[in-house]
């Protein structure tokens, strides 16, 4: 792993599906983007921001989250994920995650990923099938 600049950030868009809803995902009954999706591309974001920093061989895992999903957002709306390099500890870097659509910010919170040999990390994964 090369060294982590703090405050490396990255950005994306994407566009609420039908299928990114409370009522299809089924952590909810509402045509609105679901709590895990937002989630979901909140790690995206950090996952592509230490790309750069990644030596051959190592990939990124989620290990912690903890956020709030603080707004509805309907059904072909876009949002915008931002994940902010916040702190590294060895091989854990934590970051600042910040969702918005077109009306405001609707999330916010913290992601730790820690960085790992892919390899290896496969192999203990396959170790706990049964």
């Amino acid at each position: 792993m090369k060294e982590i600049t703090l405050d490396t950030s990255y950005t994306m868009e994407f566009t609420v599906a039908d299928f990114m809803s409370a009522k299809q995902v089924g952590s909810g009954d509402a045509d609105v983007l679901a709590t895990p999706i937002m989630v979901a591309w909140m790690e995206n974001a950090a996952k592509h921001a230490l790309q750069p920093f990644l030596e051959a061989g190592e990939t990124t895992v989620g290990i912690h989250v903890d956020c709030s999903h603080d707004a509805a957002s309907p059904i072909g709306i876009n949002v915008k994920v931002t994940a902010v390099v916040k702190e590294v500890h060895r091989r854990i870097i934590t970051f600042d995650v910040y969702a918005e659509d077109a009306k405001g910010p609707i999330g916010r919170g913290t992601h730790e990923r820690a960085v790992v040999l892919s390899d290896r990390f496969m192999r203990k994964a396959a170790e706990r099938s049964l």
